[in-house]
C-alpha cells in the first residue's frame, strides 16, 4: 500500500514538474515574440492557444483599459456578451486586487464564469480576466491561477509599452511638426520693417506656442503704391503654415497684377476654398495706399477691424466681407474708400490682442482699444506697439491666451 501512495505522489511530482516546464517554455516563447516587437494580434492568438491547450480553459475574456474605459480585445468560448456588460460587471470587483473565485456571484455575468483576474499598475487597474469552464483543483489550481496572472501581466505590460512607443512617437512627430511649421512661419514674417519719406512700419510678433496662426506682410507695389495685410489662419501645426505660405505666395502673385483689391479677395477665396475643401478659413485685413493721392482703399475679411488715427480722432475700418474660405463665392464685399491725412496713423491687429485670461475684474473691450488709439496715436509705431502691450501688462496684469501680432503704420 505504501508503495502504491509513494508512486502515486512520485507521479503527481512529476506530472507538476513537467507541467510547469511547459510553463516555463510558454513563457519563454511569449517573452521572445516581445523582444521581437510581435504584433500585438499574435501575441493575443499565442494567448488564447497557451490557455486552451496547455491549460484546458474552456472560455475567457481578455479587456484592457483605453480611453478611461475597458474594451475586451481577447475572447474565445460562449456566446459574447460585448463591452459594455462585461465593463459593467467587472466594475463591480473593483476592490480585488488578486484571482477571486467568482462562480457564486449574484451578477448574472459573472457567474458563468470561474475566476476574476485584475491587473494593477500602482492603483490603476490597466486589465481584467475572466476564466470560465476551468476545472482544475487542489495544488494545480493556484499553481494555474499564478501562471495564467503571470502570462497575461507580461502580455499587458508589453502592451502598454507598445502604447508609450506609440505616445513617444506621436509626441516626436507633433514636435518637429511644430518646428518645421516655426520655419514656415519665420519664413512667412518680413525680417526687415518699412521706413521711408510716405511711411514708417513697426510690427510685433508674440506667438502664444512654438507656432501660431498669425501673419502680415507689407509689399511696395511700384513707386506710388504699397500693400499691406494682416491675417489669421484657424488651426496650427504645419498644415496650417503651409495654408498660410500659399496664401502669401497667391495674395502677392494677385496683388502686383490686379489693381482692384475685391478682385483680389475674390482670387483669395477660391484658393483657400480649393485648398482647404471648406475645413480652414482666414480673417484677414488688406489695404492699398497710393502716396501720390494720398487715397486708402481696404476690405476687413472678417478680421479685427484696423484703427485709424487722425487729427485726435480714431475710427475702425470695418468695411469689407466674411471670412475666406467659408464660401464658395462670397456674399457680399464693401470696399473702404478713405483720404489719409498727414500724421495719420493705422493700427492692425489679431485678435489674441483682446483674448486674455483676467486676474482681476478689469476687461480689455474695443472702447478701451479706441481710447488708447486716441491718447498713443501720436508716438511713433515700434513705441506704440510697445506702449500698448506694457498698458495690458499693467492694466490687465492677465496673459494673452493666443498669438498676438501688431502692425502699425505711420503716414508723412
Amino acid at each position: 500500500m505504501n508503495n502504491i501512495d509513494e508512486s502515486s505522489s512520485e507521479g503527481e511530482l512529476i506530472r507538476l514538474l513537467l507541467k510547469r516546464q511547459s510553463e516555463l517554455n510558454s513563457l519563454l516563447e511569449v517573452t521572445r515574440a516581445i523582444n521581437k516587437n510581435t504584433a500585438t494580434p499574435v501575441l493575443l492568438q499565442m494567448l488564447e492557444v497557451i490557455l486552451q491547450n496547455y491549460l484546458q480553459v474552456g472560455k475567457m475574456r481578455f479587456l484592457i483599459e483605453k480611453g478611461g474605459s475597458y474594451v475586451c480585445i481577447s475572447k474565445y468560448g460562449g456566446e459574447f456578451e460585448g463591452n459594455v456588460v462585461l465593463h459593467k460587471s467587472c466594475a463591480k470587483l473593483s476592490k480585488f486586487r488578486s484571482p477571486t473565485e467568482i462562480s457564486a456571484h449574484a451578477d448574472p455575468v459573472l457567474k458563468t464564469y470561474h475566476y476574476f483576474i485584475p491587473f494593477y499598475h500602482k492603483s490603476k487597474a490597466l486589465a481584467y480576466a475572466l476564466i470560465g469552464d476551468f476545472n482544475t483543483s487542489g495544488e494545480m489550481l493556484s499553481n494555474d491561477l499564478n501562471f495564467i496572472q503571470t502570462l497575461i501581466n507580461v502580455i499587458v505590460v508589453a502592451l502598454e509599452n507598445k502604447k508609450l512607443f506609440r505616445q513617444r512617437l506621436q509626441t516626436e512627430r507633433f514636435q518637429r511638426e511644430m518646428e518645421l511649421a516655426a520655419e514656415v512661419q519665420n519664413m512667412l514674417i518680413p525680417v526687415r520693417l518699412h521706413k521711408d519719406a510716405a511711411v514708417e512700419i513697426g510690427a510685433k510678433y508674440l506667438p502664444h506656442q512654438d507656432i501660431g496662426g498669425d501673419y502680415f506682410d507689407f509689399i511696395r507695389l511700384n513707386d506710388n503704391e504699397i500693400l499691406w495685410c494682416i491675417a489669421d489662419v484657424s488651426g496650427k501645426g504645419i498644415s496650417a503654415a503651409l495654408l498660410m505660405a500659399n496664401f502669401q505666395a497667391s495674395l502677392r502673385a494677385w496683388a502686383t497684377v490686379e489693381n482692384d483689391l475685391s478682385t483680389v479677395i475674390e482670387r483669395l477665396n477660391q484658393i483657400v476654398i480649393k485648398n482647404t475643401k471648406g475645413e480652414r478659413f482666414i480673417t484677414m485685413f488688406v489695404a492699398k495706399y497710393n502716396q501720390q493721392t494720398r487715397r486708402l482703399t481696404y476690405i476687413n475679411a472678417g478680421h479685427n477691424p484696423s484703427i485709424l488715427y487722425a487729427n485726435g480722432n480714431a475710427v475702425p475700418l470695418k468695411l469689407g466681407t466674411t471670412m475666406l474660405g467659408v464660401f464658395e463665392e462670397l456674399p457680399f464685399i464693401n470696399q473702404g474708400e478713405i483720404d489719409i491725412e498727414p500724421n495719420s496713423l493705422i493700427f492692425n491687429y489679431t485678435d489674441g490682442l483682446m483674448d486674455y485670461e483676467l486676474r482681476n475684474d478689469e476687461h480689455w473691450k474695443d472702447e478701451q482699444l479706441i481710447e488708447f488709439v486716441i491718447n498713443n496715436g501720436h508716438i511713433s509705431p515700434d513705441r506704440f506697439n510697445q506702449s500698448i502691450m506694457d498698458h495690458l501688462n499693467l492694466v490687465i496684469k492677465g496673459k494673452p491666451i493666443d498669438d498676438i501680432t501688431l502692425l502699425t503704420l505711420r503716414f508723412f
